[in-house]
């Protein structure tokens, strides 16, 4: 059976120094702030991408170009015989649907997994994809798995305001009309596809809590007997992120719950101060 490459997207929330540790590839995510094209840790830093956000600057994101994807492709075929390219869901955004098009070009050699992720539920399929590839797994095997396992996991977030999602047309029309006025905070989810309206309560404690017991909802119906990992992510300030993780922690009775930092590109659309739970199944073990 022939090397396989695992590829995925910054969206995933994987750092340089993280997908060096586990040994997979990463196609940079960039990010436009006032006409001017970004990448994070590049060209900005996470602090600074919030002080331009909290000047009023525009933000938003785009698609990594054409060339940059058959680079890094051209570059690990050298030294691998296929790639699993895991990029975020196509339903938000059409960078899935483009790498599928550029992979027609590699005779069977690139496969696309779209399995409806992004962010902590993107990263863990990066890492569901090196465990399957460990034990012999062939690409495509791997990518079938992925999309067959597509919606197995949850997301549920608090967010300060819809105004940049409902901006980018990332939240469902349901989403977009919950009120984000007199103290008012959106508790959104993601079960595949775009977010969706979950609750609205009044306060960012209310909003934890409505997120740990749909958290321990899921656990215990949709998820019961299943090998699952649970994690938090934040944007913005970590201080308020820190003390949601160990909320989690005390709430779930396990400490080893860890907590990610959600990437630039994606906090173009959340805003900063967001906090969420996530709940991933494991496959491949």
């Amino acid at each position: 059976m022939g090397k396989v490459a695992i590829i995925s997207d910054t969206n995933s929330g994987i750092s340089a120094e993280y997908a060096k540790e586990l040994g997979v590839f990463l196609v940079p995510m960039p990010f436009i702030v006032d006409g001017t094209e970004n990448f994070e840790n590049v060209s900005c830093s996470y602090e600074q991408f919030f002080d331009m956000l909290a000047e009023g600057k525009d933000v938003k994101t785009s698609q990594p170009a054409p060339h940059s994807l058959i680079s890094i492709w051209d570059k690990v075929l050298k030294e691998y015989d296929e790639i699993v390219y895991i990029p975020m869901s196509s339903a938000l955004s059409g960078s899935c649907s483009t790498a599928k098009s550029l992979a027609l070009d590699y005779n069977g050699k690139v496969h696309v997994a779209d399995n409806k992720r992004i962010s902590i539920t993107q990263m863990s399929s990066v890492i569901d994809a090196l465990n399957l590839a460990s034990q012999g797994l062939s690409a495509q095997e791997i990518c079938d798995l992925l999309e067959k396992n597509a919606y197995d996991c949850s997301i549920y977030l608090a967010v300060n305001t819809l105004e940049l999602l409902k901006k980018s047309g990332r939240v469902t029309s349901a989403g977009a009309a919950i009120a984000t006025v007199l103290g008012i905070k959106p508790v959104l989810q993601i079960q595949g596809e775009k977010l969706d309206a979950y609750a609205k309560v009044r306060g960012m404690a209310n909003a934890e809590k409505t997120m740990l017991e749909a958290a321990k909802k899921d656990l215990d119906t949709r998820f019961a007997g299943r090998n699952v990992r649970i994690c938090t992510a934040y944007s913005g300030d970590i201080e308020p992120a820190l003390e949601w993780q160990k909320t989690c922690q005390q709430y779930f009775g396990d400490d080893t719950i860890e907590m990610y930092k959600l990437p630039i590109s994606i906090c173009c659309h959340v805003g900063a101060g967001v906090k969420a739970v996530g709940i991933l199944t494991k496959i491949g073990e």
